[in-house]
């Protein structure tokens, strides 16, 4: 049989009309029948063939830049409703292709109307596929609930979806047997989905004890070393670490009391890891947590004051000679900011701009929460911070600024002017090298 005709034959086992499956085009404009995944995956037989706006492949590729230049608001959603299908496909890789495009998608624009209608089907998508698939599916999966509660904001539809969704992320978290990709992106999103929607305090609290039993397992427990070594669940141990932070921040002052009461004396040594990202981590949860220790008591007493800041001080000008130079470069950067916030109160004012705005981070706090949620929307924060109410309300930028057509036109840098900018960047940049580069020739002849 021709490969044209065997394309546009149903898979096997397939029924008409059937309650379960999802619509999805073919090439030829038909309509079949997607069968929800089994555990097993399909053969290549049965395998799916998507093309038009049912390929994830492709929206995955192109990234939240390229969906919120070339596609209108209609255009995206019909897109949508074809990869919402196929969330449900019996191949593994169409259904992970499937979860990053809506979550590539939903980063780039809003769709709070559209999204609102189908949230129950996108959490149950999302709920299977935490708890059928595997390692990429699941991490593709736990950071699309990110991006969806980040859509619909705090309210009783977000309650929802961390209710169904919060304990299939902790049961991964928590599960030795998971990819450490798998819990890493759980951590990650448990945190943010409870920033976002937790309403019952027991709960948050729950949370910060499951992420504090990640962490603690990368303290220093043996007095006699001085280092500790990393892991391959250290990666794990960094995101429980960042969300517990986040979440810290939420906490009536009580509770965060009683956290510094257990936390402030181990937490340093973390800072003696031989992994820089988790030294990083430590050394911004430090400043923070001093930032809410002394918003609490302005006058609050650090015992152990003099031997944290000269491991920050060592850190802040580390020169050793068997750590890479990109790590220490990036390690001492964040450590001079680390040890003015301990030593001097001070922090570093940052300007983030987004259209015709600026905001203004100057605080540990701002700092860590906007961190983590551009973490979660990678190029899509900007539009968000312009456009979303909930990051708008975090960050208190009042409602979102409206602009005429006319304005966002003259406002709107297109992909010719970029490349042609880039172009004259890079043209520049190799002058001055070739300059360079002849000078030392020229020397060296002199001599």
């Amino acid at each position: 049989m021709p490969k044209n005709k065997k394309r546009n034959t149903p898979h096997r086992g397939g029924s008409g009309g059937g309650g379960s499956g999802a619509a999805a085009a073919t090439a030829g404009g038909q309509h079949r029948n997607v069968q929800p995944f089994s555990d097993e995956d399909a053969s290549i037989e049965t395998m799916s063939h998507c093309s038009g706006y049912s390929d994830p492949s492709s929206f995955a590729e192109d990234g939240p830049e390229v969906l919120d230049e070339e596609g209108t608001q209609e255009d995206l959603e019909y897109k949508l409703k074809g990869l919402i299908d196929l969330t449900l496909d019996k191949s593994v890789k169409t259904r992970q292709a499937a979860l990053e495009g809506i979550k590539n998608v939903l980063a780039s624009k809003m769709f709070y109307e559209f999204i609102l209608e189908r949230r129950m089907t996108l959490t149950d998508s999302i709920e299977r596929c935490l708890k059928k698939g595997k390692n990429d599916e699941q991490r593709a999966a736990a950071a699309l609930a990110s991006v969806l509660c980040i859509q619909l904001g705090p309210g009783i539809e977000s309650e929802e979806i961390l209710k169904t969704l919060g304990p299939v992320l902790k049961k991964i978290i928590c599960d030795g047997t998971a990819s450490i990709q798998a819990r890493q992106a759980c951590a990650t999103s448990f945190g943010v989905c409870s920033f976002i929607a937790t309403d019952d305090i027991t709960e948050l609290y729950s949370t910060l004890e499951c992420l504090e039993n990640i962490f603690t397992k990368s303290y220093l427990k043996e007095k006699d070393s001085n280092v500790i070594c990393s892991t391959p669940n250290t990666v794990l141990h960094i995101s429980s670490l960042l969300a517990w932070t986040l979440l810290l921040t939420i906490c009536p002052i009580s509770e965060v009391k009683k956290k510094l009461e257990m936390h402030f004396h181990k937490l340093p040594s973390l800072l003696s890891c031989d992994d820089v990202n988790m030294r990083i981590a430590a050394g911004e949860s430090l400043a923070l947590l001093f930032e809410l220790a002394r918003g609490m008591e302005s006058d609050f007493f650090y015992e152990d004051m003099e031997s944290l800041t000269q491991m920050l001080r060592a850190l802040a000008t580390d020169g050793n000679k068997h750590r890479a130079k990109v790590d220490k470069r990036k390690q001492r950067s964040v450590f001079r900011d680390v040890l003015r916030a301990v030593e001097e109160r001070d922090f570093p004012t940052e300007t983030v701009k987004f259209g015709p705005e600026r905001m203004y981070i100057d605080s540990w706090v701002k700092k860590h929460t906007y961190d983590t949620f551009k973490e979660v929307l990678g190029s899509g924060m900007q539009y968000h911070l312009q456009s979303n109410e909930f990051l708008r309300n975090v960050f208190e930028l009042g409602p979102p600024v409206l602009l005429d057509a006319a304005t966002l036109k003259t406002m709107k840098i297109s992909r010719f002017e970029r490349h042609l900018y880039n172009s004259a960047a890079f043209k520049a940049r190799t002058k001055a090298r070739s300059k360079c580069r002849d000078k030392r020739t020229d020397v060296g002849e002199f001599f």
